[in-house]
């Protein structure tokens, strides 16, 4: 076997679902990466501008880099189903969290076969051979390196689709000195297709290839620190950290089967949460529930705001005690949120008595 189909075994071996190859040409979406920054569609993700250099350029991250890794574990859930019992859920309101997030951080869970098979790579190359390992943390456009790897292509919704696992792909990589013979690049193949689109809450997808961060209920619950505009937090229902729909509506998730590789760090708590019980999470039972997942990005500050608004357009009277006590949280950011949520809970009792 040469060394790309070694590598390939050896990262199969590690639990990887796809590993394949590209050059270290500079990527060749960076003219939509700096098109977003000029027009502020990164929002407050600041960190984007301060590294797109590095991002158009990979040997500004790696001066010797001569290929580049990509690797693809498949998250794709096992079949869901949400409580049909509309009494059950007026008493205890559901929340939703995005698939990626209902597990043990992935960055924890990677970090070390991305790291073993970089070592083994190094071996493989010899002395001087260098190949740094990245899990969704390194300055560079993984989206654009895994089409032209051919692990899968860049749909409308700006994610990666692949034709084996749909949307359903966490990306990791390995940038290396090492020169392997690169796989050939997946070309689009969505077509006529707009159903990402049309799916997104907030329209989001201007236009096909094209997010507005600013407007993406992802941003809205985990990027941004601060209040959530009020024309959008009805259109963010009951999500209360990411969002998946744009990626849900895709045709080719027809494809996708359950992944393995994530299983045994699957966290039930975190699927279909009780609001409720959430809103009541104080400072020392967020880090306890939430240390090595995701959602600690969010800190309890975040986390709480978000569940407001989701009660705010889900809940009913039976909320309303929680929201109290909410409000006059010493965070200001939640008692804002909570404030809100009161208002809009008491309208729709309101209307309701008024029919």
């Amino acid at each position: 076997m040469n060394l790309r189909e070694r590598l390939t075994a050896r990262a199969l071996a590690l639990g990887f679902d796809v590993c394949r190859v590209t050059d270290a040409r500079n990527p060749e979406s960076g003219r939509h990466l700096m098109a977003a920054i000029a027009e502020g569609r990164h929002g407050e993700m600041h960190w984007l501008a301060r590294t797109a250099d590095r991002r158009m350029d990979l040997r500004k991250v790696l001066p010797d880099v001569r290929s580049v890794v990509v690797l693809g574990t498949n998250y794709a859930p096992e079949e869901e189903t949400m409580p049909s019992n509309s009494d059950f859920l007026a008493r205890n309101p559901r929340g939703v969290v995005a698939r990626y997030a209902r597990h043990t951080d992935y960055h924890d869970i990677l970090a070390k076969p991305l790291a073993e098979l970089a070592a083994w790579l190094d071996r493989e190359g010899g002395i001087g051979s260098r190949s740094v390992p990245y899990v969704d943390t390194g300055p560079i456009l993984e989206r654009d390196l895994a089409q032209r790897a051919g692990v899968g292509f860049i749909g409308k919704h700006t994610g990666l689709i692949s034709r084996t696992f749909g949307n359903w792909l966490l990306l990791s990589e390995i940038l290396t000195s090492i020169e392997i013979e690169p796989n050939h690049p997946e070309p689009n193949r969505c077509g006529s297709c707009t159903r990402c689109l049309e799916a997104c809450p907030t329209q989001a997808l201007p236009a096909p290839f094209t997010l507005d961060a600013r407007r993406c209920i992802a941003y809205l619950t985990i990027e941004l620190k601060g209040s959530i505009p009020v024309e959008l937090r009805p259109l963010i229902g009951n999500r209360v950290f990411g969002c998946d729909d744009c990626l849900a509506a895709c045709p080719w998730n027809r494809f996708a089967q359950a992944g393995n590789s994530l299983r045994s760090a699957y966290r039930a708590d975190l699927d279909q949460p009780s609001l409720l019980d959430w809103l009541s999470i104080d400072p020392l039972t967020f880090r306890q529930l939430f240390r090595g997942t995701p959602m600690e990005r969010t800190k309890r500050r975040g986390l709480l705001r978000n569940v407001c608004v989701a009660l705010g357009n889900v809940g009913d009277s039976a909320a309303l005690p929680a929201l109290e006590r909410a409000r006059l949280d010493p965070e200001p950011l939640i008692a804002e949120h909570a404030q809100w949520a009161t208002d809009e809970i008491e309208s729709r009792l309101g209307d309701s008595i008024s029919r």
